[in-house]
């Protein structure tokens, strides 16, 4: 009965280390301590099952039970009696988790955040299978069956996570069913009797044998070969060697090689694309849009103290996508246009890129979605890499007279809260303040902090932005006033946010400044940030540009957001959405110039030097003095014992002896010892065999005989020098004292070298077997206290038991 007990507790914790690669898909852990919670709870209830002796069907109908009241504990409906057991709603209520849960899978992206549809599924799987792998390991006595369902558990994040799952969570879930495994064998062997070594001699059941050493041989071979061959076999892409090559968003390519779009840091992904000395072209673009805004992928419009981050995406089918002509809005004319866009591969993004507000797509299979609020098509399943893709999209056009009628967003509204929530920041909101002070409308406040960022405040473009000592990253750059498209669009949505009016931070392309058969080519360098501003649902969100448009290749100003820094023109100058004062030809903008007819590179900041290669280093380093911890321990025990042996040679040169009482005497002894111990380790690592109940004499005897026969070095006399001293020193009345117990012990080993094959002699010099024998000893001592004491515990526990006590009393 406790050996099952036993196994069911093995069980469970498999279970739990199975269920490792779900810290893939989920956001936090809050998953692992609810399924560590409902795993406890059915082992607990298991083992009261066997404890009462009752049959499989009852323990399996036990844990189900468990089960259920576990979920009714984990996610209650409020309708449950007494708060714990379920009651006339709990099943409606699950019913209605499994439902949101559908719905959460197809909106949400890897990884997915705690909520409780989600979460209830990963409870119910991970209990479920809890349930499974007792019944077949405990019940049936078969755990290799419980393979099966701990391989269902992999088989999810693998299947939904298709930027490849980590290796990691593979090998913690592997271990966890050898562990079974070895735990059920041990186990029988327990009940059986003993253990066998394979050549007729028997073992205990924790003490090392040849047989239990090439299992676990084996099993690290079979896990190490189940990581490797993705990386080996051609064509698997998506595995190890995938996630090793693939860039973090400062490379090549935008993505990061997660698989998660929206969960990217868009704002250091910028900043090393924009840091890159070399050009790389990420898009070629023909549009019917003879004035086009900036191409846009993705938005960040979620504030923590760390600056804007990007949120998932949820989307729509693309089918789906809606008119914005369908509800006009006043003072707003809309243009429809179609764009074709030829992504390259060095773009790695799950993002396909647009102009406007689509309304029909072609060349984006049914993994791509729409989010209407973010405004962006996304895939959690694929990348836009090599994508050719068409869509015909809808341009607004806005005037200053519109935005200015635009009603005042309602500071109530649970919408204008969410987008205009930002971290309080004194000087800041001090900023703020003074600059929208007289302002009355929505639009004449953004344009007071629009017009704040220009060269008449000293604002200038420049890649290498400068630190400071006020502890804010905003506070530093409204200090020194200068940076690139990163600073200036987040510094502006965040003060517009101040003024309480919704922003957000938009990411895309400027227009290119490159033509190639008629269609503009993006670079690096066309990778742009910028303000979008909300101003009600009667214009939506609309851009605002603050970045120096002198920095910015292919840069647009419309007419309601004019460049602060050139001068003011009437509206009847440029058409509606144009650049403003000049055209976009780089070779219009000041400082910069374009001879050849291709985009001018801004200056870029020397290359830092990659960080792979310490890393590389040092875990080198690490791996050598690992391997090099064996041969380090032998030279020094050596040492030591050299030490001692010529020690022993200066107590009493020549062949005198000395009284046995006397303190030379016990050295001499010890020295004799040390001169022995150190033969006997020779000999371990020269795989010379060793009879322990040999004397000293009839063990040189035999390695003068046998092993050093016609050496002419000295060996053999050396050898039977050290049997004769190490003799005395155990039964003699005096000892043997004097030189030459260090020199025979060099002259032995040489002898013994010299006899070894080459395989032997570099085991013997890297790995030593004598000084791992000793460790794997203590290993196997300090593992056998443990399991002793534990078995102390549990018997001691075992006096407590109900049965006992009954049973006693009965007596």
């Amino acid at each position: 009965m406790r050996s099952r007990r036993h196994m069911g507790l093995v069980a469970a914790v498999a279970t739990l280390m199975a269920a490792a690669p779900l810290s893939t898909i989920f956001e936090q852990w809050t998953w692992l301590i609810q399924c560590t919670i409902t795993v406890a709870l059915i082992a607990g209830a298991a083992t009261l099952a066997r404890t009462a002796r009752a049959p499989v069907w009852a323990q399996a109908l036990t844990m189900l039970v468990t089960l259920l009241l576990a979920l009714t504990w984990l996610f209650p409906s409020g309708e449950e009696f007494a708060g714990l057991l379920p009651w006339t709603g709990t099943l409606e209520h699950f019913g209605a988790l499994l439902t949101q849960s559908g719905d959460d899978v197809r909106t949400y992206a890897v990884p997915v955040p705690d909520g409780d549809p989600l979460l209830f599924v990963a409870v119910l799987g991970i209990g479920a299978v809890a349930v499974m792998v007792d019944l077949v390991v405990v019940g049936l006595r078969r755990p290799a069956l419980a393979g099966l369902p701990m391989l269902a558990i992999y088989s999810v994040p693998v299947a939904v996570y298709t930027a490849s799952v980590s290796f990691l969570p593979f090998v913690v879930g592997a271990m966890g069913f050898l562990w079974l495994l070895v735990a059920d064998k041990v186990d029988s062997v327990r009940r059986f009797g003993r253990r066998f070594t394979g050549d007729g001699r028997d073992v205990d059941v924790w003490e090392p044998s040849p047989l239990a050493a090439a299992g676990r041989r084996l099993a690290i071979v079979g896990v190490l070969v189940a990581v490797a061959l993705p990386v080996a076999v051609p064509g698997m892409t998506s595995g190890l060697l995938a996630r090793l090559n693939s860039g973090s968003g400062d490379g090549v390519g935008l993505g990061d090689g997660s698989g998660r779009p929206g969960r990217i840091n868009l704002f250091a992904a910028l900043q090393g694309q924009l840091r890159q000395n070399n050009l790389v072209t990420f898009a070629r673009v023909t549009t019917t849009d003879p004035d086009p805004f900036y191409l846009r992928f993705a938005v960040a419009d979620d504030v923590t103290s760390e600056g804007f981050k990007s949120r998932s995406p949820q989307g729509r089918n693309l089918r789906q996508l809606q008119d914005p002509r369908e509800a006009p809005r006043a003072g707003v004319s809309y243009e429809q246009y179609s764009a074709e866009v030829q992504i390259t591969d060095d773009y790695q993004m799950q993002f396909a890129p647009l102009y406007g507000q689509p309304i029909s797509t072609d060349g984006l299979d049914s993994q791509w979605q729409y989010d209407p609020n973010q405004q962006v098509i996304f895939s959690s399943r694929a990348t836009a890499r090599s994508k050719d893709y068409r869509f015909d999209f809808v341009r607004a056009n806005y005037t200053e007279e519109a935005l200015r009628a635009a009603p005042a967003p309602d500071p109530d509204n649970l919408e204008t809260k969410r987008f205009t929530t930002v971290p309080s920041v004194r000087q800041v909101q001090t900023q703020v303040n003074s600059l929208i002070t007289g302002e009355s409308t929505t639009y004449d406040k953004v344009m007071a902090i629009y017009r704040f960022f220009s060269v008449a405040n000293n604002f200038r473009y420049e890649l290498q932005t400068e630190g400071g000592t006020s502890g804010e990253d905003i506070v530093n750059f409204l200090t020194n006033r200068k940076g690139y498209c990163q600073q200036y669009a987040a510094t502006m949505a965040w003060m517009v946010r101040a003024a309480g009016i919704p922003a957000r931070v938009a990411f895309g392309f400027t227009n290119g400044t490159t033509r190639e058969n008629g269609a503009m080519v993006l670079t690096n360098l066309n990778l742009h940030a910028w303000t979008e501003v909300y101003f009600g649902p009667e214009y939506g969100w609309v851009p605002f540009d603050a970045t120096p448009r002198a920095g910015v290749p292919g840069a647009v100003r419309p007419n309601y957001a004019p460049d602060p820094d050139a001068p003011r023109v009437t509206p009847s100058a440029t058409p509606s959405g144009s650049a403003g004062p000049g055209s976009d030809d780089p070779s219009d903008l000041p400082g910069r110039e374009d001879p050849g007819g291709n985009e001018a590179l801004p200056s870029a900041p020397p290359p830092t030097l990659p960080r792979w290669p310490f890393y590389t280093g040092g875990a080198i380093l690490l791996a050598v003095l690992l391997l090099g911890m064996p041969a380090f321990r032998r030279s020094r025990l050596r040492h030591r014992r050299n030490t001692a042996t010529v020690a022993a040679a200066d107590l009493s040169p020549g062949t005198a002896t000395v009284l046995p009482t006397s303190e030379a005497a016990r050295r001499s002894r010890a020295h004799a010892h040390a001169a022995w111990d150190e033969l006997i380790d020779t000999m371990v690592d020269y795989k010379v065999p060793i009879d322990r109940t040999e004397t000293p004499r009839a063990t040189a005897e035999r390695l003068a005989h046998a092993e050093l026969r016609g050496d002419s070095t000295g060996a053999v006399d050396g050898v039977r020098l050290l049997g004769q001293a190490e003799e005395r020193a155990r039964y003699a009345r005096s000892p043997l004292s004097g030189p030459g117990l260090s020199e025979a012990v060099r002259t032995v080993r040489r002898g013994l070298a010299s006899r070894a094959s080459r395989r032997t002699r570099l085991a013997a010099a890297l790995f030593p077997p004598s000084v791992l024998e000793r460790w794997r000893g203590r290993v196997v001592d300090v593992s056998t206290g443990i399991v002793t004491s534990l078995s102390r515990i549990r018997e001691r526990m075992g006096r407590l038991s109900p049965r006992r006590l009954l049973t006693n009393r009965a007596r």
